[in-house]
């Protein structure tokens, strides 16, 4: 049954492309050649038999396979990483474990992570991503950014960042829908939703919620794929299948590129849920958990700054 697996190195060179979408930042993260992690990739395609990615001027983005499978090559390679960790015993104390979210790990973290690095060169970063809360208690991980409402049972969580939602697209796209001059013009398009729409009993917000506190009625809100994760429905838009509801922190970076645009800028929808930095009780002046939130502090402020 094994014998079919794909090569770990080709999974590894996949996966920080996939998060990264950039061969050259994955080649640096992995201290190779760029044309090392293209050949991992493409032999990782031909031994799957699906393109992974769409080679467009100057990017790539994940087709809807690569998407899917890079969420099983995360979870894949967080578990192998995990159980090697309790093998090799008590982590050193130089090593320093963030624990987030698939999609903000992917848009957000990721991307900015060399900073941190750069900042705290004696520490080795890990980076744990899964969309499960992780037990903080068994002394594992360090320190998370959880996406919720803020109340954890048995951990200390400090709000870094709150989130606004609204409408992108492709700037191809809104120009394919007329220039999107109006609300009422998403009524020709196709709608990407998010699948998750019930999170701590709340109803998280979907296009209804957009469309109500637009003041807009009669648009059809529910036809358009579903995707499991607010990633996968940026990089449908980014591909041009649609307009998706983008949250401000996983929109940002490709709104600054021009691959997305928001035809209705004005009209943010405030979030029910924000991101939290979230560490074990006693642990507020730790070493490492002071070195996660001078940095993110400094980070978010400069996000802030350049979405304003």
């Amino acid at each position: 049954m094994f014998d079919r697996l794909p090569p770990l190195q080709t999974l590894r060179a996949f996966e920080a492309t996939g998060r990264l979408l950039s061969m050259t930042l994955a080649a640096e993260e992995l201290h190779v050649t760029h044309g090392a992690v293209s050949r991992h990739i493409k032999n990782l395609e031909d031994h799957l038999g699906v393109a992974l990615f769409l080679r467009l001027t100057r990017r790539i983005v994940l087709t809807n396979e690569g998407a899917e499978f890079l969420l099983a090559v995360t979870r894949l390679l967080t578990d192998l990483t995990r159980s090697a960790e309790s093998l090799r015993g008590p982590k050193s104390a130089g090593r320093l474990t963030i624990s987030t979210g698939i999609s903000f790990a992917s848009k957000w973290l990721g991307p900015r992570l060399h900073r941190l690095m750069a900042r705290h060169p004696e520490l080795d970063i890990h980076l744990d991503i899964t969309d499960t809360n992780v037990d903080l208690s068994n002394g594992q991980i360090d320190a998370a950014v959880r996406y919720g409402i803020g109340r954890y049972p048995h951990v200390v969580a400090e709000r870094i960042l709150e989130e606004t939602i609204t409408p992108v697209c492709s700037p191809a796209y809104r120009a394919k829908m007329g220039g999107l001059p109006s609300v009422e013009s998403l009524a020709e398009c196709r709608l990407l939703h998010e699948d998750r729409l019930v999170y701590d009993d709340r109803m998280l917000a979907n296009w209804e919620q957009w469309f109500a506190m637009a003041g807009v009625d009669g648009v059809p809100r529910g036809r358009g794929p579903i995707y499991s994760h607010g990633s996968m429905a940026t990089e449908a838009a980014i591909r041009g299948e649609g307009v998706a509801l983008g949250r401000s922190a996983l929109v940002a970076e490709d709104l600054a590129a021009g691959r997305l645009v928001a035809p209705f800028p004005q009209l943010r929808l405030n979030a029910e849920r924000g991101y939290d930095l979230v560490y074990r009780p006693g642990d507020r002046h730790q070493p490492k958990v002071c070195a996660v939130r001078d940095w993110l502090t400094d980070e978010i402020r400069q996000f802030l700054a350049e979405v304003d």
